[in-house]
Order: structure tokens, then sequence, then C-alpha cells
């Protein structure tokens, strides 16, 4: 991992290289099995990510720690026939993000029990993330605090390490997980002045730490390069906003930038990053957004030709799962309840991910795949409701089983991004 991004930034105004990568940050696992397939299409290598929320050692959202995540990516690269060792496996946020309404100690001490699990199952990309505010503190934290908790987390991964050596991501201005809450207009872009700051201060406490030996593992800093999304708008990338930041790369030898939230830029805007050296560039909701537009154009296919008292209701049925457990989606999601209604199926920021492993949904996605495995779908329904996965079906390009369609959508959302990190990958369409 350290020589690939070492590769990346030595590599990233070379025309026809590998100038970057793209992070998976979900885990689902159509998500995974469509990023392992734009992977092998691509001949290229794959990032995947687990967040502190999704994967922690109390299982997160999803049920799994750590070791077990890797196990399930294992698993699906075996059955799709990629080489694990063209599969990088990082930690998200990794830091107190998922125990924020507790004290600083308590929080801190939780975060370095998992960043020791993330370390020992084999992850080798670290995002230590100690950027958010515990409880009774006042946000923004200064840089000190910030790179004070990032040495302690640095130093537990680097205690339970004992295979590759990972890599590490450090960073002050760091986008909030999943996407803002707020309305978006512009953006302020990360000044060079700040990034060095950063830098700077990290650098010296990772020294105090006795991390010294550590501290050309750190390849990645997160910065703000002016794209976000929020429920429904997308603050898109202007280059030259910033110019004076993406300066800063030709005097940090061996660092890149990681750029977050990057979900639903326009497709030239990733070739725009990666070339300023946004080097990382994270996608997560973008994915389960997509998904969930196949699926619910799956249900839409399913009233026409099944009947009533046989079909799944999966729209109806997350819907009920939303509202019976509103906890992954209130805080975010606000308005008049017609407002969140629409929210919670068509946001952006996709807190409906959250409720795909929910029993009675999973229930009723297997019963969609059911019904829709034991029929062909007409081409006309097909073309009325997903017209992109029609056309490709048409060319001979794609079937129509149903997780063959859900997973291409996931694809067609991963294709700008490989087009960027892997110039030639639109060259073996």
């Amino acid at each position: 991992m350290f020589n690939l991004l070492q590769s990346l930034l030595a590599n990233r105004k070379t025309p026809n290289s590998a100038r970057g990568i793209y992070s998976v940050c979900s885990a689902h696992p159509w998500v995974i099995r469509a990023a392992i397939q734009q992977a092998l299409l691509d001949q290229s290598l794959l990032l995947v990510e687990a967040t502190s929320n999704q994967v922690n050692q109390h299982g997160g959202y999803t049920g799994m720690r750590p070791a077990d995540f890797r196990r399930m990516v294992v698993a699906i690269a075996e059955e799709e026939g990629i080489p694990v060792e063209r599969i990088i496996f990082g930690g998200d946020h990794l830091g107190p993000n998922a125990w924020q309404k507790r004290p600083a100690e308590e929080a801190m001490a939780l975060a370095k029990e998992m960043m020791a699990e993330y370390a020992a199952a084999g992850f080798t990309k670290l995002h230590l993330d100690a950027s958010m505010a515990c409880k009774g503190e006042t946000a923004p934290l200064s840089d000190e605090v910030v790179a004070e908790r990032a040495a302690q987390l640095c130093l537990a991964a680097e205690a339970a390490v004992s295979g590759e050596k990972p890599v590490y991501i450090i960073g002050t201005e760091v986008p909030i997980p999943g996407g803002a809450t707020e309305a978006l207009a512009e953006l302020e872009v990360t000044t060079r002045s700040a990034a060095e700051t950063t830098l700077r201060v990290h650098r010296e406490i990772f020294a105090g730490q006795g991390l010294e030996q550590v501290w050309p593992r750190v390849v990645g800093l997160v910065v703000q390069p002016g794209v976000e999304f929020n429920h429904d708008s997308v603050v898109d990338y202007v280059p030259a906003k910033a110019k004076e930041l993406k300066s800063l790369l030709d005097s940090a030898d061996g660092l890149v930038f990681e750029a977050h939230s990057t979900d639903y830029q326009k497709p030239a805007a990733y070739g725009d990053l990666v070339l300023d050296g946004f080097a990382i560039l994270k996608v997560g909701p973008a994915l389960t957004f997509a998904m969930r537009e196949a699926l619910f154009a799956l249900a839409a296919i399913e009233d026409e030709l099944i009947a009533p008292e046989h079909r799944s209701s999966l729209r109806s049925v997350v819907e009920e799962a939303m509202l019976s457990d509103p906890k992954d989606w209130v805080s975010h999601y606000h308005g008049s309840s017609e407002e969140q209604r629409i929210l919670r199926r068509y946001s952006y920021s996709d807190r409906m991910r959250y409720y795909w492993g929910h029993a009675a949904v999973q229930k009723a996605t297997d019963l969609l795949i059911s019904n829709h495995s034991s029929l062909s779908i007409p081409e006309t329904l097909l073309s009325a409701h997903m017209p992109e996965h029609y056309k490709a079906v048409r060319a001979g390009k794609l079937s129509k089983k149903p997780v063959d369609l859900i997973l291409y959508s996931i694809r067609e959302a991963l294709k700008p991004y490989a087009a960027a990190c892997f110039p030639t990958a639109e060259k073996r369409e």
C-alpha cells in the first residue's frame, strides 16, 4: 500500500498511468461484489473501506467486526475470481466518531480498542480521525488535540499489527461521514497554511510520542477540496479554487490528498481531482443510492407482473422499517412529514443504507429477487423503468437477471471513478 500511494503521487500527471485510486466505503455485499467486478473489468487494484459506524468491535450497524468484514470481502472476491492481493483493506473515520456522546477519555479508549482490531485483522490503510468533539467539548478541536489523539490511535494500531505495516491518513478538516445535513451553496477550500499547520503539528506530536519511524507511512491528508453533498444538492469541484492548496504537494514528499464526499460529482470532476493531487477519492452513499434506485425500479416492475398477494412490497416495507426504528435518520431529515418521507426515500445522503440488513427489509428484498428470478422481464417494461439497463440488455452486454441489473447500477456509479483513476479503463469496455 505504501509503494502504491507513493507511485500514485509520482505519476499523477503522467498520461495513461494509475494516478489515483477510489475508495469504496460500503459494507453491503452487492456493493462489494459490484466493485470487485469493476476492478476485474479494469484490471485494477481495489480499495475497500469499512467505516467506524458500519464495522467496529461491537459490530456497528452491520453486526460485523473488522475480521468479519474482511472475511466477507475475501469470500466474494474468491467467488468472483479476483486475487485477494489486489484488494486493499482500509478503515475510514477510525476514532471516537461512534462514541461522540461519551466523554473524551471513554470515547478514545473505545476508539483505540477498535483501531487495534482493525490493525490485527489486516487492514493496511487506516484513517486516524480524531477530529470530532466528544461530550462536553467545543468544536472544532484544535490541531494539537486532534494530533495528540491521532498519535494515541496510531500507537494502538502499531502495537496490534502483526503483518504488513499499515499506512495512515490524517487531517483535521474532515467532512461529516455520509454527507452534510445543512443546506449547501458553496464550501471553503482548505487553505494551504491550514494544511501546513496540520502536517507540522502532527509531525511534532508524533515525534514526541516516539512515532518518528511511523511518519513516512503517513501518506495522506484529508482536506476540503470544495466538494460535498447534502440531501438534495451537490457542490461541484472547481479546480481554480484548490490551486493554492494543491501547490503544497510540490514540497510535501510522498503525500497525497484524500477527498471525502466525492459522491455525485460530474464525471469530469474526478479526473480534475486526481490530476490536482486528490489521489484518493472516497465514495459510499452514491453506491447504495444507485442500488436503491435499481431495487425500487424492480419493485415497480414487480407491481406490473406479480399479483398483489405475492408481491414483495419492498418500498412500503422499507418505509415501515424506517418509521418503526428512526434512530438512523431522524436527526438528519427535517421538515414536514411529507418532506421527511421524500428524504427517507430519495435523499443523496441515503440514510436508507442503514436499513437493508433489517430482517423485514431483507425478507422483502429476497422475495423481490425470487419473484423476478421466476419470470423474464419484458423488454418494454425494462425500457420504461430501467432505460439504461434496457440499452445494455439490447446490446447483449447485460442479462435481465435481477441481481445482474442491480450490480450494473452500482458499476455505472463507479465507472467515472475508474476512468479518472485508471485512465485505460474505458478502453477495456
